[in-house]
């Protein structure tokens, strides 16, 4: 049966089989020796060590988010790229300057993360931690809003909006009437959101707001003109401690491993060598020239649950 070489594989792990397989390179210490008995294959006399189809294997399963691979087809894929490997040596590739700097930045590489994978194993972030940043996070939780919004071009639009309300206008179906937003055709329906959510013009207001009342002055938003409608508001409810734990834990990692680096910083004697970028010149200011007015924005309807991109969601 013909094997062919396995795409995947030859992207995304040809670093991790060059560096514990290249003998040849000069700037690192070798790859350790394998013997027949830990052997899968051999190769002119090379033998292709068990541990490193098996590291192989795990790398592909996980870069293919569970998609796995006949054994005998990543073993084919290590021994041609052993044949490879080998060719490439014969012919010396392996002493050009260009290879070799490439090796050098991939050891130095290998090396940084091991260094921080280190640390992180000397130093796991506890139960106890994860816990303290969870009730630390769940304490300042806030609020959420229930709010619908009419989205208009200009402010006099939105004043005659507002006065149609004062008036007894229903909110729901002026939005359908009037809103440019494509939640317009829902009646401007925003559902809950946190006020993180929103522009800071938009929140602010929202904020301000008491429930069943809409806003008597029009606000701006890089979007057009809102009239908001507050429809309701409540305390955020905090997922369990137990759903969050392993999602809290990889920011907390990030947190020690920069506290780390930050201390080796500053204990160390650092110079830079990097001269200065020369500050720029301020150009010349030009006569504007006339344009056309911008059209509306215009959006197909988002999938539900998400903001649209005239809706005033994205900060």
């Amino acid at each position: 049966m013909k094997l062919k070489l396995i795409p995947l594989i030859l992207a995304g792990t040809a670093l991790l089989y060059g560096c514990t397989q290249e003998k040849a390179q000069e700037a690192a210490p070798a790859a350790p020796t394998v013997s027949k008995a830990d052997a899968v294959a051999s190769v002119n006399g090379t033998y292709i060590g068990k541990k490193t189809l098996e590291t192989l294997e795990k790398e592909i399963s996980e870069r293919s988010q569970g998609q796995s691979f006949p054994k005998e087809q990543l073993l084919e894929e290590l021994i041609q790229r052993e044949l490879l490997i080998q060719l490439a040596v014969q012919k010396q590739l392996d002493k050009s300057p260009e290879v070799m700097e490439r090796l050098a930045t991939i050891r130095n590489s290998l090396l940084s993360q091991a260094a921080l994978q280190d640390y992180l194993k000397s130093n796991p972030v506890s139960d106890e931690e994860i816990k303290a940043e969870y009730d630390s996070k769940m304490a300042n939780a806030g609020n959420e809003y229930k709010a619908s919004h009419i989205l208009v071009k200009t402010e006099d639009e939105a004043k005659k909006l507002i006065a149609e309300l004062d008036k007894g206008g229903n909110f729901a179906e002026l939005a359908k009437k009037n809103s440019i937003d494509p939640m317009g055709s829902e009646g401007g329906d925003l559902g809950w959101f946190t006020a993180d959510r929103m522009v800071p013009p938009f929140s602010e207001a929202v904020v301000a707001l008491e429930n069943g009342k809409y806003t008597k002055q029009p606000v701006q938003t890089q979007f057009g003109w809102h009239v908001i409608f507050r429809e309701d508001s409540r305390a955020v409810t905090p997922p369990p401690f137990d759903a969050v734990k392993e999602q809290l834990r990889p920011m907390l990692q990030r947190q020690k491993a920069q506290a780390m680096i930050e201390n080796l910083r500053k204990s160390a004697k650092v110079e830079i060598m990097l001269p200065p970028e020369p500050a720029k010149q301020p150009e010349a200011p030009q006569a504007a020239e006339p344009t056309d007015p911008a059209p509306a924005p215009t959006a197909d309807k988002p999938a539900e649950g998400q903001p649209s991109e005239t809706a005033p969601a994205a900060k």
